[in-house]
């Protein structure tokens, strides 16, 4: 009895619907979850018939009565069904067949809510089809605002990403592009699209790990009215991209069975919406985006090796913030002058000791970080006086601290202190010279010391 209680409180505290019925389809556990999903109470529910509480459903349609008569799991399936309220809820239900000694004794349903992300979803594919309908196809009816110009670096490398991004632009082959949280993925997949013959036509974003398995598969392909409870027609982003651009973001979070569906319809170039049985042939060129190396997506089984080969025709890898110090204040400067115009403010800068620490920080989040701290900034600065470090963020203040930390850990015994500081010169002589390819020039720039000097010491190692 104790057990059986135990459980019962168990179920209870789950933040999903619990339902669960007995062989004959009588209802002998609905938790507050479940119940606020389907606009009902538990009382309206135990001890009741599946049918007799939700008319809708048929001995076909009811994936709680399918699995007490197969006796088969069912998973991930999505339902989309009006309550007793008339509110629409669209769910994602996994359905377990119970057994007790070799004898089918009931079913047991998790229901996750997904209403609001569907309705999200639903009102962006209506807003896609909408202005893809609309025959005046112009560059605003795209999304894809950023063009070449755009892209804001003094970085070599980056520079030489940038003229290769320009160039294959120009052609209808995949493209891939590698680069951590905030280095600007989207930025370089838009300009692409705007300077391609495609252009004019509609660029179409999907990120693959906002949306759950079941409901990203009709994002995709499209659904047909009747496919499952509560489906309609609509197109899916490949329909809606046809003749432009899709940019598929975060692939390797999209489920793996979901991988080879995708595949299909990549090698094929036809698409077939769920429960239909008619294909519609879309040109779309795919544009992917990883947030993880893609050798570590394949080792790890993330990202299937067929679909990887297949997107991978043009494969570019954004260097990080940290890497690019000439960025860093070349992006402060630029990010000061549009705050300075967007709060209609005058600040004239940063301190030495400001930039310094902004330049030593290792900027995780990367450009869109350094961004947000410049406005938080040029949030307190004060007209006509440069920013300083008692305005920096604190966890940029707090990890420079850190850092130097480490590196005074780093010593089992304090050596003397000339030699430490020679140490740790060679270091950063050594990050900088990494940085720009052994260019000294650059090096020396970065570092703040003339060229002359910098050689000096690279001679002294």
């Amino acid at each position: 009895m104790e057990t059986a209680e135990t459980l019962n409180a168990i179920l209870k505290t789950i933040d999903e619907g619990i339902h669960v019925v007995d062989a004959d389809g009588i209802t002998i556990f609905y938790n507050a979850v479940a119940a606020t999903l389907d606009g009902l109470t538990p009382d309206e529910v135990h001890n009741f018939h599946v049918l007799d509480v939700f008319p809708s459903l048929t001995k076909e349609t009811s994936t709680l009565l399918k699995v007490i008569q197969t006796g088969q799991p069912i998973y991930n399936q999505h339902q989309s069904y009006t309550n007793r309220k008339g509110k629409h809820i669209d769910t994602v239900n996994s359905t377990l067949p119970l057994w007790l000694d070799g004898e089918l004794i009931g079913a047991v349903e998790v229901a996750k809510d997904m209403s609001k992300i569907k309705q999200l979803s639903d009102q962006l594919l209506d807003l896609q089809s909408k202005m893809k309908s609309n025959k005046r196809k112009t560059k605003n009816h795209t999304f894809a605002t950023y063009c070449f110009s755009d892209i804001i670096t003094n970085d070599p490398e980056l520079n030489r990403i940038k003229t290769q991004c320009e160039k294959a632009s120009k052609t209808h082959s995949p493209i891939m592009i590698f680069g951590e949280t905030g280095t600007g993925k989207e930025m370089f997949v838009q300009a692409i699209h705007n300077a391609s013959n495609r252009g004019e036509n509609p660029f179409v974003v999907q990120n693959c790990a906002a949306i759950p398995g079941p409901l990203l598969e009709g994002i995709l392909f499209g659904t047909t009215k009747g496919s499952f409870t509560g489906a309609i027609d609509r197109a899916g982003v490949f329909e809606l991209a046809d003749g432009g651009t899709l940019f598929l973001d975060e692939l390797n979070s999209m489920p793996i069975e979901l991988q080879s569906k995708l595949l299909r319809v990549i090698q094929e170039g036809v698409v077939q919406r769920i429960g239909s049985n008619d294909t519609r042939k879309v040109d779309v060129r795919i544009i992917s985006a990883l947030n993880e190396k893609p050798e570590e997506c394949l080792k790890s089984g993330r990202l299937r090796h067929d679909l990887f080969y297949r997107l991978n025709v043009v494969y570019f890898e954004l260097p990080p913030l940290r890497d690019r110090k000439t960025d860093i204040t070349y992006l402060i400067q630029h990010f000061i002058k549009h705050f300075n115009v967007a709060f209609q403010k005058q600040v004239g800068g940063l301190t030495p000791e400001a930039e310094q620490l902004l330049i030593r920080y290792l900027w995780p989040g990367n450009i869109r970080e350094l961004k947000h701290a410049i406005e938080h900034c040029m949030n307190f600065a004060e007209d006509h006086f440069s920013i300083g470090v008692d305005l920096l963020p604190q966890h940029v203040t707090t990890a420079n601290e850190s850092t130097v930390q480490n590196k005074i850990s780093e010593f089992s015994t304090v050596p003397p202190l000339r030699e430490a500081l020679g140490e740790y010169e060679q270091h950063i002589i050594q990050m900088a010279l990494k940085q720009t390819s052994g260019n000294i020039l650059q090096a020396a720039k970065i570092l703040g010391v003339p060229r002359q000097t910098l050689q000096y010491k690279i001679k002294q190692k």
